[in-house]
């Protein structure tokens, strides 16, 4: 990855580890359909308007069904079932678990785009199920365990981001990113806006969301998604994914401080088993490369030191310059 590559990767870990916590607030709300609904919409008019003043054409008609696939897969159903977990779980919860996307990235990647689906990563999976089980409680007594549904509810929006980079990488990789991040959004909320009359908010607690819903679609949407699809284009939608490994600690960072959310430690020991499955799975080469790497260090410091040992070590009986004697090095030198 270049170095604009992992600039955006943090930046964009660090907008959407804090959209978890925006549920949080505003999903009991205003409701969950209210707010997957207008973090899109808002996002997408703010963004269709921004194209409109550079003159910029993401080719609407041309790209509409690109545009509708990516923008359930990618923004709509993922924003609909995290809204709905936020009313239950934690939003340090939600974003662990977040965490899972690489590993479905992974195998939806091997499945239609031909990657290979090694040991290695089927042990990754693994480990980011058991790490769930750890996170939710899912591996303890009967007493402890967490709701099934809203978890259930986090890991289905894992694999929606999953099929929607391997989705982008396959049919939409010659469409422009920022036309994708825009015309996806808009597609996304103009499907899901009759969901938000079924159950709307009522109006005082609206005009008091207002300006956190607003921020909250700017923010973690039109920016956020700008720079995603930027970043898929470059580096591929494994890599891509990988931003999820930065979200669950700034998503457990933001919760604490802001919402005052426990931080335990089962939470921290599930992140990671579930980040070390990830690893497992997206960077096998930095692994085998960085393991490489050490043992190169290591066996250039052992063959150092004995390469010292063996010109510096002087044998007694050996004259000081005869023909085994040590030369000292030359006046001036360090």
């Amino acid at each position: 990855m270049s170095l604009l590559d992992i600039g955006l990767l943090l930046a964009i870990s660090a907008v959407w580890g804090s959209s978890f916590m925006f549920m949080r607030y505003l999903a009991p709300t205003v409701g969950p359909a209210f707010t997957a609904d207008m973090r899109t919409l808002v996002a997408g008019i703010v963004l269709g308007l921004f194209f409109l003043v550079i003159r910029f054409r993401p080719g609407w008609k041309k790209n509409a069904g690109h545009f509708v696939i990516i923008g359930l897969l990618n923004a709509g159903v993922p924003a609909l079932l995290y809204s709905f977990a936020a009313l239950s779980l934690p939003a340090s919860v939600e974003a662990i678990l977040n965490a899972l996307s690489p590993l479905f990235g992974a195998v939806f990647s091997a499945i239609w785009l031909g990657e290979r689906l090694t040991i290695r990563k089927i042990l990754g999976l693994a480990l980011g199920l058991a790490g769930v089980a750890c996170v939710t409680g899912l591996a303890t007594g009967p007493g402890e365990k967490a709701t099934l549904l809203p978890i259930g509810a986090c890991v289905m929006a894992t694999v929606c981001y999953g099929l929607a980079g391997v989705y982008i990488k396959k049919k939409a990789s010659h469409v422009k990113p920022t036309a994708v991040a825009g015309g996806s959004q808009l597609a996304a909320g103009l499907i899901m806006l009759p969901l938000v009359f079924l159950a709307p908010p009522p109006t005082a607690q609206l005009v008091r969301a207002a300006p956190v819903i607003i921020l909250f679609a700017l923010l973690c949407n039109a920016a956020a998604f700008l720079m995603y699809f930027r970043l898929i284009a470059s580096a591929g939608p494994t890599k891509a994914l990988t931003v999820t490994f930065l979200i669950p600690v700034s998503g457990m960072a933001l919760g604490a401080l802001l919402l005052l959310e426990p931080v335990t430690t089962r939470m921290v020991i599930g992140t990671i088993i579930i980040l070390a499955g990830s690893a497992l799975v997206v960077a096998p080469g930095f692994l085998d490369r960085a393991g490489a790497g050490v043992y190169r260090f290591m066996t250039t410091l052992i063959r150092g030191a004995n390469r010292e040992q063996r010109f510096t070590a002087r044998d007694p009986a050996t004259p000081v310059d005869g023909p085994g004697a040590v030369r000292e090095d030359p006046p001036g030198l360090p």
